[in-house]
């Protein structure tokens, strides 16, 4: 079964995370389909918009968790110490340019987002060029707590400073509503209607030249890359990998092991876990 599927009706590109029995949760494969999908409709004459969303109940819950920190997933994102943060940075390097393939692609992306698009998952879905939520959707960084740094840096470009702080110092989620009054995503409707105000925003598209929205996008691009993006992006994802590899990130990890990543999370998300002492807050111990 491909993880990313690719169709077209008309001039609408539509590409689909296919992972809906674990929410869309990105692997080792995820990252490099999804880019090819992206080529795929920059590829075609045809194709004036691309439409990305995830199959099933959620956009995505972001890294695939029980392969990554339960377990040692092939791009070794925890690694035996002393790490290698070259071989760490390439592998992330490498899974933050096939996210940022959507803000690169010449045709424009809209991004259809139900039930979550958190941790890595939110780092896919604020590469696109409108982010359209149910209001009853969720968004945010969690592992700004512990164990990451989001790589696309894509935050502080659509929020601004102050409330890009708000929300990865404190690794919050936000619904659709709030997301959409910060400014995170483009509106946020009601979860019934969301098919629709996407479809209606794709069509409407849609009916524009290619020439035309190629330039409207670069032009609007960038002014973001004068600003740094590429540069800030780098750093970020230097940091990545630094807080995957910091006691409080191997912490994290070595609890995942031991207890399974769903409690970890849960201990990491309530604040009810020390990660610098790599045990329970209040724990006598």
């Amino acid at each position: 079964m491909s993880k990313v599927i690719y169709r077209r009706s008309g001039r609408i590109a539509r590409i689909t995370l296919n992972r809906p029995e674990v929410f869309n949760a990105i692997d080792d494969e995820m990252p490099g389909a999804l880019s090819a999908a992206v080529a795929a409709a920059n590829a075609d004459p045809e194709v004036h918009v691309i439409v990305l969303s995830g199959a099933g109940k959620a956009f995505s819950a972001g890294y695939d968790l029980s392969f990554y920190a339960e377990g040692d997933g092939a791009g070794e994102v925890t690694q035996p110490m002393p790490w290698d943060p070259l071989k760490d940075y390439a592998f992330m390097r490498r899974n933050t340019e096939h996210f940022m393939s959507l803000w690169h692609s010449a045709k424009p992306v809209i991004c259809k987002v139900q039930g979550y698009a958190v941790a890595g998952g939110s780092d896919i879905a604020l590469c696109c060029d409108c982010v359209v939520m149910a209001e009853d959707a969720e968004i945010g960084y969690m592992p700004a707590r512990v164990w990451g740094c989001p790589t696309t840096a894509m935050w502080v470009y659509r929020v601004g400073a102050e409330q890009a702080k708000r929300m990865l110092l404190t690794g919050d989620k936000i619904d659709g509503r709030e997301a959409a009054r910060m400014g995170l995503v483009m509106k946020a409707v009601p979860a019934a209607d969301l098919d629709a105000a996407v479809e209606d925003l794709a069509a409407r598209m849609a009916s524009v030249p290619i020439n035309q929205l190629t330039m409207q996008k670069m032009v609007i691009n960038q002014a973001i890359e004068a600003m740094g993006l590429a540069q800030t992006q780098r750093l970020a994802t230097v940091m990545d990998g630094i807080a995957r590899h910091s006691p409080e990130g191997l912490a994290f990890k070595h609890r995942s092991e031991e207890v399974g990543w769903k409690q970890a999370v849960d201990e990491r998300d309530r604040g009810t876990y020390d990660w610098s002492r790599d045990r329970p807050i209040n724990d006598p111990c």
